[in-house]
C-alpha cells in the first residue's frame, strides 16, 4: 500500500491526489500535526515511511481547512521534494498561506519560495520575492523570520556583487542570532567572511573562518565546519598560499556534495583549478576548468568570477596551437556571457575580461576562418610583428627609465623608514618665537608622547583639537611644528599617516594583501583618494608600486 503512495507522488502533482485517492491509515488519524512533522524530520525514516507522514500531514490539513498547517504541508513538501516539482509545491504553499490571512503565515511562506528559487541559482526571481516577503513580514514582530528575510536579502546581495552592504546586513544577522539560534548565527558569519574575502580583507575572512569553526566545536554543531574550510581554502587561493588552499578546498569537497550544494561544489573547483595554474600544474588545472563547465552546461550555474576559467582555458589552447578547442570554449564564453549579462547586468563594468562580448565574436570569426583556411599572409604577418617589436621595444626603454626613477623613491621611502626613530635636527631660529623654553619642552613632549602613541591615526583630526590635548594655543603649536617638524599642521599628520603605515605594510605582509580601501583605513585617513594621493606626495611612489617592490624582495630572498 505505501508503494503505491509514493508511486502517486513520483508520477503526478500532489494537487490531483484527493481524499478519494488516499485514506489516513487509523494508526495516524487520531495524531496532531507536531507528531506528524516530527516523523516527516525523523532521519531514521526510510523514504517510503516518510512519504506516508508527508500526505497524512497534507490530506489532514485539507480536511480540517486550516491554512496555516496545509501552507507548512507544502512547506514539507518543498524541502523534501525533487527539484522539477519544488516551485510547483511553493506555489500552493503560497495559496493556502494566503488564505489564513495571517502576515506572519504568508511572508514566511513567500520567503520559502525565495529559498527555493535561490537554491535554484534564480538569483533574480528569488530577490523579487523576498522583498514580497519582507513587506509582510516587517508588519509581524518575529524577529526570527525579521532578520532570517534579511539574511537571504544580504545572500543576494553578495552574490549580486554589493559587498558592503552585504556585510552590513550580516552584521546585524550576526549580532541578533548569536544568542537566540546557533545554526542562523554561523550561516551568517560564514558568509560575512565570504564578503570580507570578496573586498580583499583576507585577514578578516581567517579570523571569520576561525571563529566560525570554534564556535560550532563548542556548541556542537559542526554543519557549517566543512564550509569555514572551505572558504579558507579559497581565502587561501587568493593569497597565493596555493597549496594549503587545495587541501582546505578538497578535504571540505566530501560533505559540501552530500549536502547536495553544487554551487559551492562548482565555486571549490574553480579555485583548486585557479591553485594548479598558479603552481604552473596548468593540465591539472584544466581538469577543474571543465568541472566548472560541466556545472553551466548541467545546471547552467555560473557566477562572475568563475567566467576566468573559460579564459585561461582559452589562453592555454591557444599557447598550444589548439584551434579547435580554443574556439569551442571562444563559443562557451560567449555563452557564459549572456547568462551574466541576464544575471549580473549591473555587474558588466566591474568584471574584469580579457575578452569582452566584441572581442569574442570577432575571436570566433577568426577562428572559423583558420580553421578552414590555415595560410595566412606572410608579408602582413612579418609587418604586424615588425610594428609590435617596434611597439614593445619602445615600452621597454619607457618601462626601465621609469621604473629606475621609482626605485630611486622606493629606495628613499625605505631609508626614510629605517632612519625614522632618529632625531630631527632642530631648523631655524629663535627670531619671533616668543614662547618660554620650558613651555617649549613641555609641547614638544607632548608632541613626541602624542607620536608614539599613534595618535595622530584618529580621524577628522585638526589644528583646533591638537593644542586642546596640549594645553595651548593653535598659534604656539603651529609654530613649534613648524620650527622642529618643519611642516604645516596638516602636512605634518598626514605624513606621519604615510610614515606609518609604510612601515606597517614593509613588516606586515598580511597589510600587503589589503586592498587599497582597507589601507586607507588602517592609515586612519578619512578617504581612499586622499590616502593615495598622500602616499605618492610624501614618498614620490604609489602604494601599489611600494607593495610589489616589497614582494619582489621578499621573492629574491
Amino acid at each position: 500500500m505505501i508503494s503505491k503512495y509514493l508511486l502517486i507522488l513520483s508520477l503526478c502533482s500532489i494537487q490531483l491526489i484527493n481524499a478519494q485517492q488516499f485514506h489516513i491509515p487509523d494508526s495516524l488519524k487520531n495524531k496532531d500535526f507536531d507528531y506528524l512533522f516530527d516523523r516527516i524530520e525523523d532521519g531514521n525514516n526510510t523514504t517510503e515511511r516518510r512519504s506516508l507522514y508527508l500526505l497524512s500531514f497534507l490530506i489532514k490539513a485539507k480536511a480540517e481547512e486550516n491554512w496555516e498547517e496545509l501552507s507548512n504541508a507544502y512547506k514539507n513538501y518543498v524541502h523534501y521534494a525533487p527539484e522539477m516539482l519544488k516551485l510547483k509545491y511553493a506555489d500552493s504553499m503560497v495559496i493556502a498561506a494566503k488564505r489564513s490571512k495571517s502576515n506572519e503565515i504568508i511572508g514566511s511562506a513567500y520567503l520559502s519560495k525565495g529559498i527555493a528559487y535561490y537554491g535554484q541559482k534564480r538569483l533574480s526571481e528569488a530577490m523579487d520575492i523576498y522583498l514580497v516577503a519582507d513587506d509582510y513580514i516587517k508588519k509581524t514582530n518575529d524577529k526570527y523570520l525579521i532578520y532570517k528575510t534579511k539574511y537571504y536579502i544580504g545572500q543576494i546581495k553578495l552574490y549580486l556583487g554589493y559587498y558592503e552592504e552585504a556585510i552590513a546586513i550580516f552584521q546585524e544577522c550576526i549580532s541578533h542570532f548569536k544568542n537566540t539560534n546557533v545554526r542562523a548565527y554561523l550561516n551568517s558569519l560564514h558568509s560575512l567572511g565570504v564578503c570580507y574575502n570578496k573586498v580583499g580583507n583576507y585577514g578578516l575572512c581567517t579570523s571569520v573562518n576561525e571563529t566560525g569553526i570554534a564556535y560550532g566545536i563548542k556548541t556542537g554543531n559542526l554543519d557549517m565546519k566543512p564550509y569555514f574550510i572551505h572558504s579558507e581554502g579559497v581565502n587561501q587561493s587568493m593569497l597565493h598560499n596555493y597549496a594549503i588552499g587545495i587541501e582546505k578546498i578538497q578535504s571540505s569537497l566530501p560533505d559540501i556534495r552530500e549536502n547536495k550544494d553544487f554551487s559551492n561544489e562548482t565555486v571549490g573547483y574553480f579555485y583548486i583549478g585557479k591553485s594548479y595554474w598558479g603552481l604552473n600544474d596548468k593540465e591539472k588545472a584544466l581538469v577543474y576548468f571543465e568541472k566548472v563547465d560541466k556545472s553551466f552546461i548541467d545546471r547552467g550555474y555560473i557566477r562572475p568570477d568563475l567566467r576566468e576559467a573559460y579564459e585561461l582555458m582559452i589562453s592555454y589552447y591557444k599557447d598550444k596551437n589548439m584551434l579547435p578547442e580554443q574556439l569551442r570554449y571562444v563559443e562557451k564564453l560567449l555563452e557564459v556571457d549572456k547568462k551574466l549579462h541576464v544575471t549580473y547586468a549591473h555587474l558588466q563594468g566591474k568584471i574584469r575580461k580579457e575578452y569582452d562580448t566584441k572581442e569574442l565574436v570577432q575571436e570566433q570569426q577568426k577562428l572559423k576562418d583558420s580553421l578552414n583556411n590555415r595560410k595566412y599572409n606572410d608579408e602582413i604577418f612579418i609587418s604586424i610583428i615588425g610594428v609590435m617589436i617596434l611597439i614593445i621595444v619602445y615600452g621597454i626603454v619607457r618601462h626601465f627609465k621609469n621604473k629606475k626613477e621609482a626605485r630611486k623613491k622606493y629606495e628613499k621611502l625605505l631609508q626614510k623608514i629605517e632612519d625614522v626613530e632618529k632625531a630631527r635636527a632642530s631648523k631655524g631660529d629663535d627670531t619671533d618665537f616668543s614662547i618660554s623654553k620650558n613651555a617649549e619642552e613641555a609641547v614638544l613632549q607632548r608632541l613626541q608622547k602624542f607620536e608614539n602613541s599613534k595618535k595622530f591615526l584618529e580621524k577628522d583630526l585638526n589644528l583646533t583639537k591638537l593644542a586642546s590635548y596640549f594645553n595651548t594655543n593653535t598659534k604656539y603649536l603651529s609654530l613649534i611644528i613648524a620650527r622642529h617638524r618643519n611642516k604645516k599642521f596638516n602636512e605634518y599628520i598626514n605624513s606621519l599617516k604615510v610614515d606609518n603605515i609604510a612601515q606597517r605594510i614593509r613588516n606586515d605582509k598580511v597589510l600587503q594583501n589589503y586592498t587599497h580601501d582597507a589601507l586607507a583605513e588602517e592609515a586612519g585617513f578619512s578617504t581612499t583618494r586622499r590616502f593615495a594621493k598622500s602616499f605618492l606626495l610624501y614618498t614620490g611612489i604609489t602604494p601599489k608600486y611600494f607593495i610589489e617592490e616589497l614582494k619582489m624582495e621578499d621573492m629574491q630572498n
